[in-house]
């Protein structure tokens, strides 16, 4: 009996399929829920997949996967395609040490054909660099900010900019930082109003919440009432 319940429904529900977390997965249980989405003709996001894990997958598995080092991202079902169009998301880092997280919500909006803008290693410590980005960043619906530390970029930016942001604290620093607890209640305790928050190192959660940001302006816009993004991997 297989350990993988597969909810292929869920993106009828809204909007997003399912993706799977393959940490604390064995090389068996990862191994079984491509073969669920391979016997559907399913495309599939995977999330922190380290190389070690990909190593211990059998072959064939690995062969069949898009996998991306830096974010410990894979995709079933094809090369991920670069998205068409203008970035919709803005995606801010406050250090270079933020980038796996950060590049974990971009690859998300990719396999939902959902471009991005990555603007890295702009963190308070030379407040210069943000605000160089300032009236850049005041264009995109929507504001990703991915930070360590104290987290004090979340709140610069939400209070520059009049679309949705979007905290990610990361588990980056020292000490008190406490593997991005610090960063994390910075963000739950922000001045700067409506500052939405997702978990330590969540950049999947971060992309999932900019999604249904975009799909509800789409919504008042008139559009559909169901989400347009589509999966950026080819068949």
């Amino acid at each position: 009996m297989s350990d993988v319940t597969f909810d292929f429904q869920r993106r009828e529900r809204i909007g997003l399929g399912e993706a799977v977390l393959c940490a604390g997965k064995s090389a068996q249980q990862i191994g079984e829920a491509i073969a669920l989405a391979r016997a559907r003709r399913a495309s599939l996001l995977l999330t922190r997949l380290t190389p070690e894990a990909l190593s211990h997958l059998a072959p064939a598995e690995q062969a069949s996967l898009d996998y991306d080092p830096r974010s410990h991202t894979a995709v079933l079902g094809g090369a991920l395609r670069k998205p068409a169009g203008e970035p919709l998301v803005a995606v801010v880092t406050a250090g270079t040490s933020d980038l796996r997280v950060a590049r974990e919500a971009i690859r998300t909006l990719a396999f939902y054909d959902v471009a991005a803008r990555e603007i890295a290693d702009v963190g308070v410590a030379g407040l210069w660099r943000i605000l160089m980005h300032e009236e850049e960043l005041k264009r995109y619906p929507v504001v990703i900010v991915v930070a360590g530390m104290e987290g004090a970029l979340f709140s610069v930016v939400a209070g520059l900019v009049g679309g949705v942001v979007v905290a990610v604290p990361t588990s980056t620093g020292y000490g008190a930082a406490r593997a991005g607890e610090t960063a994390l209640h910075a963000a739950l305790a922000s001045c700067a109003p409506g500052l939405v928050t997702v978990n330590i190192d969540n950049g999947y959660g971060a992309a999932s919440a900019a999604l249904r940001a975009l799909a509800a302006q789409r919504q008042l816009a008139g559009a559909a009432v169901r989400p347009a993004f589509e999966p950026g991997a080819s068949g």
